[in-house]
């Protein structure tokens, strides 16, 4: 079982900068798959970037690209978005998730139903 929650959401202006946090328990979480996804009203869920259970690799919503970076650390169980340069269409709320993904394979990175533990998400604003 894993538990996941997010912090660090906020209101900012464009070309801010915002890092969220996603906090886990649960003693395999080293062994999970960590992604972050965001959902603007009105819109679908959308994958913003993951990285897999051993760090060794990431992978970014083109939109985001240059502009975010996913980080884990094993040692206190969390996974940070930092997220730079952002724009009003980054509003949305972001939730974290967690799945035992061990292919490379990046398209299953980016499948929600790849996750079976989620956060509740926390909310983004970016005025411009």
């Amino acid at each position: 079982q894993v538990q996941l929650i997010e912090s660090g959401g906020g209101l900012v202006q464009a070309g801010g900068s915002l890092r969220l946090s996603c906090a886990a328990s649960g003693r395999t979480f080293s062994w999970y798959a960590m992604g972050w996804f965001r959902q603007a009203p009105g819109k679908e869920r959308e994958f913003v970037a993951a990285i897999s259970w051993s760090g060794s690799s990431t992978h970014y919503v083109d939109s985001v690209k240059g502009r975010f970076t996913i980080v884990r650390d094993a040692a206190k169980n969390t996974v940070d978005l930092q997220m730079n340069s952002l724009k009003p269409e980054d509003t949305a709320v972001y939730y974290c998730a967690a799945g035992q993904i061990f292919s490379g394979a990046r398209i299953e990175f980016t499948t929600s139903s790849m996750y079976e533990y989620w956060g509740q998400g926390t909310q983004v604003t970016v005025s411009s």
